[in-house]
């Protein structure tokens, strides 16, 4: 057990290594004539890194306080000094895109249906009605994401944010049983935060982005459960709905950009709806996922979950851009997802 105590924690030096040349540092800027002032204006509102400037659009830099369009022209012409923008050849894509690494479900039938576990660089929305498994696939992620897995990955650390109060530490304590790791060292390796607001939810991914690159490489899984809980609280009706996704929107676009800037996995859970025009249509479900097209083009990997017989659960492809439509049916168990048995 304390063999096993020891990858999950003393392997982070290895993280940092690894990844260390992943990003650069928004410091680099300095060296292109940038004060440190504007700097840390940039690092008040999420930006850390150089890639995360050329991800952010002028008129977005603007709206930082003491940040006039002089400056900010400056600093998007010293970016495109330190980062080559333009094309890369699909044979250059496909070595960058090596750096993709896959996070277990903790159930080898859902890692073949997803093309090997949750993507890094990617969004994957898991949806579905209550009890079909989304908390605790979230929750089995957050062991296995530490846990040393194929094509050399290292494992990592994993930031949870709860819309729902639905995170229960105890319940990681019976999934890392499963796994022979260290109960506390699996609690530690798991940053929680408590969601109350649309915006909370928003200003938390400063934090978020901030960690990520204080602990460079260290991170590999970001779990927000549920993505649109409080968009529907916040926001009510129809006169509500075009600002409503258009703050959801935003926030998805940050989200995705989180994920390339730094490589780690997003994993997002979502509610269901009835859709009143189904009967209409003479659809087989007349329930959908809400969130609207929005959501629906933000999410790179959808999976939809729904009930089987006693503790088995079905995920279906719902929309990939590589993976075919297809099934795959695992349990609910005490040590977490896993397969299920015949």
């Amino acid at each position: 057990m304390n063999t096993m105590e020891d990858q999950v924690v003393d392997n982070e030096v290895g993280f940092q290594d690894d990844e260390e040349s992943f990003f650069q540092d928004i410091d680099l800027l300095q060296k292109h004539g940038i004060n440190m002032a504007d700097i840390k204006k940039l690092k008040s509102i999420g930006i850390c890194t150089v890639k995360g400037i050329q991800m952010t659009t002028r008129r977005a830099l603007c709206n930082v306080k003491g940040l006039s369009e002089a400056k900010v022209d400056k600093i998007k012409e010293a970016v495109g000094k330190i980062l080559t923008t333009g094309f890369l050849t699909a044979f250059e894509y496909s070595e960058k895109r090596k750096q993709v690494f896959h996070i277990t479900t903790g159930s080898l039938e859902f890692d073949k249906l997803i093309g090997g576990g949750i993507e890094s660089m990617a969004i994957t929305e898991a949806f579905g009605e209550f009890r079909t498994g989304k908390t605790q696939l979230s929750h089995t992620l957050c062991v296995t994401a530490q846990l040393p897995g194929e094509d050399g990955y290292t494992g990592g650390k994993v930031i949870f944010i709860d819309t729902e109060n639905t995170f229960r530490p105890d319940r990681l304590k019976g999934i890392a049983d499963r796994f022979n790791v260290d109960q506390e060292a699996v609690l530690d390796n798991v940053l929680y935060a408590r969601a109350y607001t649309s915006e909370h939810q928003m200003e938390l991914l400063d934090f978020v982005a901030a960690k990520f690159h204080e602990e460079g490489g260290i991170f590999k899984l970001l779990i927000i459960d549920s993505i649109m809980a409080l968009f529907r609280v916040d926001f009510s009706g129809r006169g509500e709905l075009a600002e409503r996704q258009q703050k959801l929107a935003q926030m998805l676009s940050r989200l995705q950009k989180i994920s390339e800037e730094y490589n780690v996995a997003v994993f997002v859970t979502n509610q269901m709806t009835a859709d009143p025009g189904a009967g209409m249509t003479f659809q087989v479900d007349p329930k959908k996922p809400i969130g609207g097209h929005i959501l629906a083009h933000a999410s790179t990997t959808r999976i939809s979950l729904r009930k089987g017989r006693a503790e088995l659960r079905i995920a279906k492809i719902f929309d990939s851009p590589d993976m075919p439509e297809n099934e795959a049916t695992f349990a609910i168990t005490a040590g977490g997802i896993a397969d299920a048995k015949d």
